[in-house]
């Protein structure tokens, strides 16, 4: 996975103001990287690993008023256990190093990400605050409202190059954190977690609904287009998608974010397609384009993927899900 310095996955708003300081990167005599201010002043000593080449007096840009080191701690000591890089304010304040995952920093994944303190893990918004606290020995990413965590457990190696989570007390929160107990009775919305079902976890204000409508009324078609290139045959009940508000508008994001789920309610495994940003009045839809949530209008992405599944369908006569563009 090719890494940049002050690449931050998932964080689609940069923000600068006219006052705010300029921050450069400084280069140490022992080839570490810190942040100086334009007065020359060290807000962040040198301590990180110059591993992607940073140049002496290249420009930070910050995001969300944050900085992100994507770089190992030169002092191995203060490397949290699991963890990727450190987070840092704009005035040198460590906030949080994030979990590691897929060789690099932790997603953003339903508004929030993983991060690790004293061992344990908790969870972030874009902001850098934290949404709940760190306290169990492993969390998964938030699927559809819900994650999974352990207690007593960790990594153990595999035959080949992964590592898988073994031992421990398995259980399930909210977005709160609060740990929420399987249905004893199945219902037609529950979502369903390692065999067991949890009720419905969302609730939306008549704008919010009025929103979901609008991917709603073309569900259809987008199933179609998600399915065009998937070889496995699904029946339409099976090629259903679900919209849903995962991230509400706040500082720095004046955004609903709606994600996409198959029937199962699980997330369709991409990083940014398929996931749709809306205004803060309701009334702009766009599709996130990139790993950095550049945005486009909804309606530009629309006709690009039209055109992608037509095309990929001329040149894959036998594609078991066919789109059919009405």
């Amino acid at each position: 996975m090719k890494k940049t310095l002050l690449f931050v996955v998932m964080i689609p708003v940069l923000s600068f103001s006219q006052g705010k300081d300029v921050l450069k990167y400084f280069i140490s005599k022992d080839n570490l990287v810190g942040v100086k201010n334009k007065k020359g002043e060290i807000i962040i000593p040198a301590q990180f690993i110059n591993l992607t080449g940073v140049k002496n007096g290249e420009l930070v840009k910050s995001v969300n008023n944050t900085i992100f080191f994507d770089s190992s701690l030169a002092n191995k000591s203060e490397v949290e256990k699991n963890a990727w890089g450190v987070v840092f304010d704009e005035k040198g304040k460590l906030l949080y190093q994030p979990y590691s995952y897929d060789n690099g920093a932790d997603y953003f994944s339903e508004g929030v990400r993983r991060f690790v303190k004293n061992g344990k893990i908790g969870f972030v918004d874009r902001n850098a605050k934290t949404v709940i606290e760190p306290e169990h020995d492993f969390v998964s990413p938030f699927n559809y409202g819900y994650a999974s965590f352990c207690d007593g457990c960790d990594w153990e190696k595999t035959n080949d190059e992964h590592k898988a989570i073994v031992g421990g007390k398995w259980g399930v929160m909210n977005t709160r954190g609060q740990t929420v107990q399987p249905l004893a009775k199945q219902s037609g919305e529950d979502i369903e977690i390692d065999g067991k079902y949890y009720p419905y976890p969302f609730s939306y204000s008549g704008k919010e609904k009025n929103i979901l409508q609008f991917f709603e009324k073309q569900n259809k078609k987008l199933s179609d287009i998600y399915y065009v290139n998937v070889y496995n045959t699904f029946s339409d009940d099976e090629k259903k998608l679900f919209f849903e508000i995962v991230e509400r508008p706040k500082e720095n994001f004046p955004y609903y974010q709606v994600n996409t789920y198959d029937y199962r309610k699980k997330d369709l495994g991409t990083l940014y397609r398929f996931k749709f940003l809306v205004s803060e009045d309701g009334k702009t839809f766009y599709a996130i384009e990139d790993f950095n949530e550049k945005k486009v209008l909804f309606e530009n992405w629309l006709k690009e993927e039209i055109k992608n599944a037509e095309d990929f369908q001329k040149e894959h006569k036998d594609n078991p899900n066919k789109f059919i563009n009405k």
